[in-house]
């Protein structure tokens, strides 16, 4: 991550990083050039963090949705939380917040944030047969209310002036340009809160990965931990989406890679795809605001670019997705 920091359209030696962010941390030593400070604490050091929580979120929601409904395809966007994010947002840049009243009140992020768990809450609704939740129904039930959503958000994108348009583009695609330090405790708090708990549920998640009766065998009221598991993934993705957009292609490819070099045991899949998908995340943002340096590219561009081959790339290698 400092070395992340360190490299832009500046690029600042990896000392005086180090030094700016040690005289801030601990309020010790000199910062110098104020200019350097100001890049660096201001700028670079939030941006790369958020990257990070974002990766690790998005990362862990896919895991746990894929093992939910027992799915290697499913993620926050197969699940339909990303397009309802994209819907709260397009209508509070485009309509305005006077038009909105409550939810227009709530910002960008926020009416992100709710759009991404009504969404959820749709879709948990709609995946309720007899009062059980069914993982076949929870996907299609995903798979539509996305594509209603999207095309809600189609809509709302023709009433919008080529200002707003392109406002509405570059938050659909994803990006933690606009990172300040204010938005990291709430998203730090909300990503390694559900990192803990999603591992705590381990145990449960490798029974529900054998099988509903196997679980069921084993003690796991499935039913139940399916709820708890959905409410979860979607606080999740709608905290990163809020503050970074529509960033794809992360919770799908992240957690497959972790499978396939550690195997299925969510007490590890779990903290090891936080991990890589901060990393992965990170390196991606650097590349975004490196390659067409002094202007950035979308995430979600990059995410699709790097994601998609490597992910088919790992599809015909292995076999081992065939049981996933």
């Amino acid at each position: 991550m400092v070395v992340a920091v360190s490299i832009g359209a500046v690029n600042i030696p990896l000392a005086d990083v180090w030094s700016v962010l040690l005289h801030h941390a601990t309020g010790r030593g000199a910062t110098g050039d104020p200019g350097l400070d100001q890049i660096v604490w201001t700028f670079r050091a939030p941006r790369v963090a958020l990257a990070a929580l974002v990766g690790a979120g998005l990362a862990v929601a896919g895991a746990v949705l894929q093992t939910l409904v027992s799915n290697p395809l499913a993620d926050p966007v197969v699940l339909g939380f990303s397009y309802g994010a994209s819907l709260g947002a397009v209508l509070v840049i485009t309509l305005g917040g006077a038009a909105l009243g409550g939810l227009g009140g709530l910002g960008v992020s926020g009416a992100a944030f709710v759009g991404a768990l009504a969404a959820g809450a749709l879709v948990f609704a709609l995946g309720r047969r007899r009062g059980r939740l069914a993982p076949t129904r929870l996907v299609l039930a995903g798979v539509a209310v996305g594509y209603v959503l999207l095309s809600l958000t189609s809509f709302v994108q023709l009433l919008a002036t080529p200002t707003e348009l392109r406002t509405v583009m570059f938050w659909m695609l994803g990006s933690v340009a606009g990172a300040q330090w204010d938005q990291l405790p709430t998203v730090t708090a909300v990503v390694l809160a559900s990192t803990v708990l999603l591992t705590l549920f381990g145990r449960r998640l490798n029974a529900l990965l054998a099988g509903d009766e196997s679980a069921t065998a084993l003690g796991v009221d499935v039913d139940r931990l399916r709820a708890v598991l959905l409410v979860i993934s979607a606080l999740l993705t709608g905290t990163v989406i809020a503050v970074a957009g529509g960033v794809g292609f992360v919770g799908l490819m992240i957690p497959h890679l972790v499978r396939l070099t550690t195997g299925a045991d969510h007490r590890r899949l779990l903290p090891l795809t936080a991990l890589l998908g901060a990393v992965y995340l990170v390196a991606v943002d650097l590349l975004s605001r490196t390659l067409t340096r002094p202007n950035e590219l979308p995430l979600g561009i990059l995410t699709a670019l790097l994601g998609a081959p490597f992910f088919l790339w790992l599809l015909r290698r292995s076999t081992s997705l065939d049981s996933a």
